[in-house]
């Protein structure tokens, strides 16, 4: 077999653990997209040609930062494979005895011999005998996890003096890589809407409680990016949940309160302002204003933006000034009972969970837990408000429209706006309840 690996130059493929080869010389000959999944790496495929698939290219736009690709490296194996088959013919595990040489495109060529055991559809684990054969015979687990890595190796993270600078940069990393997986998938034509969005925010939220303990130079407008970003997001999320809401909502209704095409009104109504949102998140996709946007959290993964020696005193610090923020805004909320008020308090209860997050892992988790778990529920239950309230006005929106409409009637509109309007009352009270037993 001949594999031939394409990347960027920066190998920025690698480092978001995404492989691009062109295989020839087997059954399997032809261009292998190996994407990261929950559970391990799936492959999308294409067939033998000379020039790179144009559709996935597309697929890995955003990871490569709109960058050209190249060849990087070439793999020769001579693979002598051996079988074990079930009764049925099925596989139960295969033993693939390669020998191996490479030619990096920057280095010298390197040569080895592996044996490598792929695992039959039904076969959770190498089989017990032939691991023991495997290792009498001399075999030993290999420390790198594929071909290419052995040729290519991962780079090393930035060195972090303290727990706090380690919990900040690990923190981060973690939504940057699932704002790179949500690129990925969305460009696929899959739906990461809402773990895209919230990564998104959790960096910014990150970026806005810690800004003080980072380098301002080196984040300049980043976060105003990321809440561009997360805005467009938004608005096609926003459509989802409207649209599952108040159709489970319409399912609940008895079907005599239901007067007319309520569920096809609605439909056509979020679908107006869906297509619109989704065409402007993928134009915004291919946008330079977004791949500057990349290539920036790409660059932190390396070296981040830290420009002195940070504390965790320092962290403690702005996470309690982040707790007490959200407390004053949902008292100010609650008191004033305006939706604004409400929607600010719920935003500041996001930050304040987020930080107490980031701040578990740099040693104070019988702290942060506690505070978790107190703004999650917050967050969670205002939420449910801010849902009742958007839900509402836009009932009421479509209500003046079908009421007006032959054949439509705006009764079963105004129930629903009814049904919503005291979902958001008693989320409110709710939230109010909450937070009066907090410190009761």
């Amino acid at each position: 077999m001949t594999s031939t690996y394409f990347d960027t130059p920066e190998r920025d493929l690698l480092a978001h653990n995404l492989t691009l080869r062109r295989r020839e010389g087997t059954d399997e000959s032809g261009w292998q997209l190996k994407v990261p999944h929950p559970k391990g790496r799936t492959e999308l495929h294409a067939p033998l040609s000379e020039e790179l698939p144009p559709e996935l290219i597309e697929v890995v736009t955003g990871a490569a930062l709109g960058k050209q690709l190249h060849a990087v490296t070439t793999i020769h194996t001579l693979r002598n494979r051996h079988r074990v088959l079930g009764p049925d013919g099925e596989l139960i595990v295969e033993v693939d005895d390669d020998i191996v040489d490479t030619t990096p495109a920057d280095s010298g060529s390197v040569a080895w011999h592996e044996i490598e055991v792929e695992l039959g559809p039904r076969t959770d684990a190498v089989p017990a005998a032939l691991a023991d054969s495997l290792a009498k015979a001399g075999a030993r687990r290999s420390e790198f996890p594929s071909k290419l890595s052995r040729v290519l190796p991962a780079r090393s993270g930035p060195d972090t003096d303290t727990a706090a600078e380690r919990a900040i940069y690990n923190y981060m990393t973690a939504q940057i890589d699932m704002i790179f997986a949500g690129d990925v998938a969305l460009r696929r034509g899959q739906d990461p809407i809402h773990d895209t969005r919230v990564a998104t925010r959790r960096l910014r939220s990150t970026l806005r409680v810690f800004g003080k303990l980072l380098d301002r130079s080196a984040i300049g407008a980043i976060e105003d990016e990321l809440k561009w970003y997360a805005g467009l997001l938004g608005d096609v999320r926003d459509c989802h949940v409207q649209h599952r809401r108040l159709a489970d909502q319409v399912n609940k209704l008895p079907p005599e309160l239901v007067l007319g095409p309520i569920a096809a009104r609605i439909d056509s109504t979020i679908l107006a302002r869906q297509v619109p949102s989704r065409d402007a998140l993928t134009a915004a996709m291919d946008s330079t204003r977004y791949l500057k946007l990349l290539a920036t959290l790409h660059a932190w993964q390396s070296q981040p933006p830290f420009d002195r020696r940070v504390r965790r005193r320092e962290l403690v610090k702005q996470t309690h000034k982040a707790a007490r923020k959200a407390d004053h805004r949902l008292t100010a909320g609650l008191h004033n009972q305006r939706h604004a008020s409400l929607h600010r308090a719920r935003k500041a209860a996001k930050r304040a969970r987020y930080a107490a997050e980031l701040l578990e892992p740099a040693g104070k988790r019988k702290q942060a837990k506690p505070n978790i778990k107190y703004y999650k529920t917050i967050q969670r239950v205002l939420g449910d408000y801010n849902d009742g309230i958007v839900s509402s006005q836009f009932l009421w929106r479509t209500a003046t429209t079908a009421g007006t409409t032959a054949g439509e009637n705006g009764f079963t509109f105004g129930l629903l706006y009814a049904n919503e309007m005291h979902a958001a009352d008693d989320a409110r009270r709710k939230a109010a309840t909450i937070a009066a037993n907090r410190y009761s």
